[in-house]
């Protein structure tokens, strides 16, 4: 059975609204879905009844920006309550944190000369900032385009481009993720249920032993091991860290959007599923 446990909207970094991408995933024969917007929930409500209407079973999920001494990390956080009020709190207040971090981004490269209105930009966002989104605004003042493109050397210079050299430029400033401490999700994950699942492990450099110890007896049950963010390699350690330590398996595409243009993959689904049946124990989330 095909399964997607990660895809993104508009609420967070996503460029379609929850409706399209349940659509869209319906259209690539995908059973069951979770919707997991950055620090958000904005999206879920809209998201399942769109899965019901597509017979899609729709699966509450989020993502998360974590810290935990000196690991930074994503999480995946299915099943839980989102109507709680406490949640709400804990998420607003990382959005408040981003906007200022973003804020600060933005007016450094005013003064470094470049023109936009950040207080324009940032009224688009009512919820998650996305970094993505951002640049894309950035960019489309004709004047920051075409200094980029002479500044970088590029004709078509990309997102990626954009980000390392003017929103995580140690000249011009880093703009840091709105972490939450991983001690306030698991306190709240008492109240409210559900199960925490470490996102692309095999993305960040924190995938380790000692650090699966820790993190395993804070409540973690499993890894996200299906993701276009990891290798064959990759997707093999992991498989068999997963059973060393009786974690379960997730999987997911981390939809965002259509590639655009002449490019002949437009989406991860063009090489890339999710099949339930290569997921130890991943019964757990989906049912």
């Amino acid at each position: 059975m095909l399964i997607d446990l990660q895809l993104h909207s508009t609420y967070s970094d996503g460029y379609l609204t929850p409706s399209e991408v349940a659509k869209f995933v319906a259209d690539q024969g995908v059973k069951v879905a979770a919707l997991t917007d950055h620090n958000t929930v904005g999206g879920i409500d809209e998201f399942r009844n769109a899965c019901h209407e597509h017979k899609i079973k729709p699966i509450t999920g989020l993502e998360l920006y974590v810290k935990l001494h000196g690991w930074r990390f994503n999480l995946l956080w299915y099943n839980f309550d989102e109507t709680d009020p406490d949640l709400h709190n804990m998420l607003r207040s990382s959005q408040v944190r981003r906007r200022r971090m973003v804020r600060l981004a933005l007016n450094r490269l005013v003064d470094k000369g470049f023109r936009m209105d950040a207080d324009k930009i940032l009224d688009k966002y009512n919820h998650y900032v996305p970094i993505n989104h951002t640049v894309d605004d950035f960019l489309r003042v004709g004047y920051n385009a075409r200094r980029v493109r002479r500044e970088l050397g590029l004709k078509h210079p990309d997102e990626g481009d954009v980000i390392r050299e003017y929103f995580r430029s140690k000249d011009i400033g880093i703009l840091h993720n709105s972490y939450i401490d991983m001690d306030s999700i698991v306190k709240l994950k008492k109240k409210i249920g559900g199960q925490l699942v470490l996102c692309h492990p095999a993305k960040s450099a924190s995938l380790g032993r000692d650090f699966l110890l820790i993190i395993k007896k804070l409540g973690i049950i499993g890894l996200e091991k299906l993701s276009p963010h990891h290798s064959y390699n990759s997707i093999m350690f992991i498989q068999r860290l997963a059973r060393e330590y009786g974690l379960i398996e997730t999987g997911g595409s981390d939809f965002h959007c259509f590639e655009g243009g002449q490019a002949p993959l437009q989406y991860s689904w063009q090489y890339y599923k999710v099949d339930s049946k290569l997921l130890r124990g991943v019964k757990k989330i989906i049912g």
